[in-house]
Order: C-alpha cells, then structure tokens, then sequence
C-alpha cells in the first residue's frame, strides 16, 4: 500500500506507512550511499525542534496578549503544537531513527536532514491524532513543522549540540584511562626500565616515567577538550536562512537559544555575527585539529607499547593483555590488536581532518554546502576517539604486566649506564668502562672491578634507582 505526495517537481508513491515523505525519498535515491548519518545528530536535531516549538508558544501567546490575532497571523493551536513537541521529543530520544531513510554523506548543505526530520515529525504528530501519515493539509512539514526556521541554522546548531555531548564524553573517557595510568606510574615510580632513543639504547629511565608521560599527554588533551566547549558553544539559530533574520520574529531570535540552554544542559549562547556563523564553519576545523593531537597521544602511547611487548624485543619490558587469537593457520599466535585497532582510528581521524580542512575552505559566500559531510566526519572521529579510549583502558592498560626483574637487569648491562659516571669519571674513562661492557657483555660493576676507576661503594651509590632517577646532580654529590 502506497500513498501519493507531491512537490514542485512532481509526484512519489511512499509506503503507507512510512513517517518520511517525498523530501526525504528524493534525497535517498540522489544520495545511494550506505554510511547511516550519525544518530548524535539525529537526536539533537530533535532537542532543537522541541526548542522551536517552546519558543514558538511563547511567541504566539505573548503575541496575542499584546497584538491580538490580527498580528500573529494564523497560529498553530495547542492541539497541533503540544503534538509537535510530543513527536520531537521522541525524535529527541532516538525514536524512529529507522524512518531517517537520508544517508550521512550528502548534497545540499543539510536540507534533506531537515526536510527527513519535519517529515518525522509532521507523520508521528498526525498518528498521535489518530491522522494518517501523510495528511498535511492538517500538519504540513513545513508550514508548522519548520516555523521560524532555516535548515541553515537548526541543522548546524544539531550539529553543535552532538559534538558538545560528545566532547564531554569524550573528555570523560579521557580521565577515566588517566587513573589507570595513574595507578600504573604510582605502582612503579621506582622501577628501572632501559631507556631508548631512535629505537637504541639510552640512558636509564623507570616504568613510572613511563606511564607518566603518557599520563601528562593525556591530561592535555583533557584540558583541550575542555577547550573545545568554549570555542564552539555559539549557534546561529534564530538566523535563518543566511544568518540575517529575515522572515524570523525577533521575540524568536532573542528568547530560542536560552530555551535550547534550559532544553540541552549545555553552555550555547548566540552567535553575535550570524552571517559569519551561517558562512564560515572554520570552528569545526579547530576542534577537530585540537582532539586530532588526542589521535596522535594514543597512537604513540600504543606504538610504544606494542613495540616493548613485541617479538623483536627480548626481554620485554612488558606484556600486554592477549585478548584475541591472532592466526588462523599459527596455532597460539597472539597479535597486539588493540594498539592496531587504536593505531587505525588514529588515521581516519587524520584523513578526517583533512577532508574537514578542505571542504570547510569550500565555503562560498553566505553559505557552506558540505556542511553534512564535515559534521559527519567530526561526529565520527569522536566516537571513534572515545571507543579507542574505553579499549585502552578496558583491554590494554588494565592486565598488563611490567617485566621488572629482567628490566633491571637489562639496565645494568647496557653501556648507557655509564652516562652516570661522567660527572665522577669525565666523558672518555667513563666510555672506557662502557666500550668494555659491549665487548665482553659483563656488568658495569663487573668492568668496574676489572678496571678500577671508582670505589665499589660509591658505585653501588651512584647506580641506584633513586640516583638514577633525579632530576640532575649536585656538586656535593662528587
């Protein structure tokens, strides 16, 4: 069973019972892609409908108290809008995110989101009046649906409002692998490992300096996430179409983003330049170059990781969790596929990043039409980001084992020890010491014995970890 509706262009037969409409069907066969617009956006563009709708009540009733009906035309009655808002919140809530037939990658610069969304909306108001999908001449999907808007501020505002909801996740998946590090530096702040720098031996460092870098890589990222929030929180909503106002009361303009603050939970405020808020979507690249340096943290915590518990290196330092069977034809091969899995994500959002750059340099005059595919892309790497945070913490960090003994052994027969006698002994009798350990393979106190250059006590003194470890020396240290 079909149903006929019609636009400038012609006529659709859509399924009876489908809550989308002509719009919506037109967009699908234009746009044949199978990459599902992002659900995030989805749902806010729901809270910001409901948000119109609030708005709009204010309005009409403010109106008619002043005005009368002479001035406010013909208003939407609280039967229609309380369905209105009934049906946006469910949209709000994820609700017939099946009826949103418009792919995430798509021309036009976000019309067909809008036009897929009032659709819903219009078709789920109408039920709930016990209508038929498809009755407008009740509830048109633009008429009432879209009042007082733009698909050139409603949709970028969604866009605004998922990215904030998962840049706060985001920074709290951040944390939450923080205490992991955390525990991981406090355990083993003390604990010798072998340093390395260009994939040879350095001098001496520890498992806590370690896991301490990389705790502090993180905590910048955590706060230039926060970052994020500040620099995207103003909307162009109340706009329209160009960022003018034209054809939007002004009552609207002033009173739709404090109810899309009371609506959503989140610091938005209005833009104080709608045109170049409308034009020129140079934020996004912003924030997405500020979490790509969260990409690149990952990526070197998990390389470096993968390569100390690798094959090509004997002893390891550690061993990270085996979470999957890593070969179909070698029996017990195990692969480090969580660092793989993060070490991937880490690239697509590179290649995201790019794509955000360039297309958002496409912008022209007083619009940008690939609007869709750079929120697409910057609501991607976000929860990719977030799913790489959840797997480090969950199936990496928590369950590995630091190789101590073996560590600390490996220390104290690598020549780069020496580099702590160079205080005491001066550059070339200290490289003396450490030539002899590379040839004959013995200790540094084994060599020292042989060649005498400095006290057994005080060398003992001067290779233990505390010593090792602090930030230079003193003169009353000689």
């Amino acid at each position: 069973m079909y149903r006929t509706e019609k636009d400038s262009l012609g006529k659709l037969d859509i399924p009876s019972g489908a809550l989308y409409g002509i719009h919506s069907l037109r967009a699908s066969q234009n746009f044949p892609d199978s990459n599902t617009f992002p659900v995030e956006w989805y749902r806010a563009m729901g809270k910001v409908k409901e948000s119109v709708y609030r708005t709009y009540r204010k309005f009409r009733d403010a109106s008619a108290l002043k005005y009368g009906e002479a001035k406010t035309g013909k208003a939407i009655p609280d039967e229609i809008l309380n369905a209105l808002l009934n049906a946006a919140g469910k949209v709000a809530k994820g609700q017939h995110y099946d009826q949103f037939i418009v792919p995430g990658i798509q021309g036009g610069a976000g019309t067909s989101i809008n036009m897929n969304i009032n659709e819903i909306i219009a078709n789920v108001a109408l039920v709930s009046l016990g209508k038929k999908p498809g009755d407008y001449h009740i509830i048109d999907p633009v008429e009432q649906c879209n009042i007082f808007q733009s698909t050139n501020d409603t949709v970028p505002t969604a866009l605004t409002i998922a990215t904030m909801e998962l840049l706060t996740e985001l920074g709290d998946s951040i944390n939450k692998m923080r205490q992991n590090l955390e525990k991981l530096e406090n355990e083993n702040r003390n604990e010798l490992r072998q340093g390395y720098t260009q994939m040879q031996e350095a001098i001496p460092s520890s498992f806590g300096m370690l896991f301490s870098s990389y705790n502090d890589a993180l905590s910048r990222d955590w706060w230039r996430v926060s970052k994020c929030l500040e620099r995207i929180r103003t909307v162009n909503m109340g706009g329209g179409a160009t960022g003018t106002g034209l054809a939007v009361p002004r009552f609207f303009i002033m009173e739709i983003v404090p109810e899309l603050r009371n609506a959503t939970g989140l610091p938005l405020s209005r833009s104080e330049n709608m045109p170049d808020s409308t034009s020129n979507l140079d934020k996004w690249v912003e924030i997405h170059a500020t979490i790509k340096a969260h990409a690149v943290n990952l990526e070197k915590m998990v390389s470096d990781l993968r390569l100390l518990s690798s094959g090509l290196v004997a002893p390891n330092q550690i061993r990270i969790p085996e979470k999957q069977v890593g070969s179909s034809i070698m029996p017990g091969k195990i692969n480090p596929v969580i660092p793989e899995y993060v070490i991937s994500i880490a690239h697509k959002v590179y290649a995201n990043d790019s794509l955000i750059t360039s297309l958002a340099g496409q912008g022209c005059l007083e619009l940008n039409a690939y609007l869709p595919v750079i929120g697409f892309s910057v609501l991607e790497s976000l929860r990719l980001l977030i799913s790489a945070n959840i797997t480090i913490k969950n199936n990496l960090l928590e369950g590995i084992i630091i190789n101590k003994t073996d560590s600390y052994d490996q220390v104290m027969l690598s020549p780069t020890i020496t580099t702590a006698l160079v205080p005491y002994l001066g550059y070339n009798r200290a490289a003396e010491i450490a030539r002899e350990m590379k040839n004959s393979g013995m200790t540094i106190k084994e060599v020292n014995e042989r060649l005498k250059f400095i006290g057994p006590e005080k060398l003992e003194a001067i290779i233990q970890p505390g010593n090792l470890l602090k930030l230079g020396y003193s003169l009353e240290d000689i």
